[in-house]
């Protein structure tokens, strides 16, 4: 049966790098990993305790248990895109680093090769969405684009646990395939709302592929952002980066 066990997850990608050249890659790699480190000694979330994977310029973490969510979303956040604005200041632009971002806390379990159950899935739905990529290509100054799950979304942001207003985020679904879902998405320096993800204005719950309504998922008395609501439908495959399925301390 495995051992049930729920962890904070938080996954990260970084944009433009398959276009990077060997050099600017390596780079790249090498400011993940620390700027990663930093944030989370900055954080107290104990790095070292941390079990990841990289895959390129991606990582997939499972944090401690006991791990502070609050700390994550904003604590951590903070210093992770001030890190990314240094890092960058100085740098053309091509030779940038951003990053996308996900945090979720949900059931994951130590399987054969990596870490199984449904949030680990649902992490690399959110990162690899539409309207993840299209917030951060949206906002061409931003280092950072964060989604986090509803589940810390309801308890951390919207119950006021952090510094973070819940009005600063955007709410999103997410469909693909058997699985729907919903995502709230923060840009650092930008007006999450105001943000063009390629999906008319207005458009409520109505899909930018014609109109198509999208089953509502949420239950009745969940709580939600203020703002807009924007509907991103996936068509193919949208997997959890590799990272997902193996780790690595």
């Amino acid at each position: 049966m495995g051992t049930f066990g729920r962890r904070l997850l938080l996954a990260v990608d970084a944009k433009g790098y398959g276009g990077a050249d060997a050099v600017t890659q390596r780079q790249l790699q090498e400011a993940i990993r620390r700027l990663l480190s930093e944030a989370a000694a900055a954080s107290g979330l104990e790095w070292e305790r941390w079990e990841t994977q990289v895959g390129g310029d991606s990582v997939f973490a499972v944090l401690p248990e006991g791990a502070s969510e609050p700390d994550l979303v904003d604590t951590f956040m903070r210093h992770l895109d001030a890190g990314l604005r240094a890092f960058n200041h100085g740098r053309v632009r091509a030779a940038w680093l951003r990053l996308r971002a996900v945090v979720h806390f949900g059931s994951a379990s130590p399987g054969a090769i990596g870490f199984v159950g449904r949030a680990p899935v649902e992490v690399g739905r959110m990162l690899d969405s539409a309207a993840l990529k299209a917030a951060l290509a949206a906002a061409p100054d931003a280092c950072l684009a964060l989604a986090v799950s509803p589940t810390v979304f309801n308890d951390v942001i919207s119950d006021a646990y952090t510094t973070i207003r819940a009005q600063e985020f955007r709410e999103v679904v997410v469909a693909e395939k058997e699985h729907t879902g919903r995502a709230w998405i923060r840009v650092p320096g930008y007006d999450a709302r105001a943000l063009d993800l390629g999906v008319p204005s207005g458009a409520g719950r109505e899909g930018a592929t014609g109109g198509g309504e999208v089953p509502d998922v949420r239950p009745p008395s969940a709580p939600t952002a203020p703002g807009d609501t924007v509907v991103q439908v996936i068509n193919g495959t949208v997997h959890a980066p590799g990272s997902v399925f193996g780790i690595s301390k």
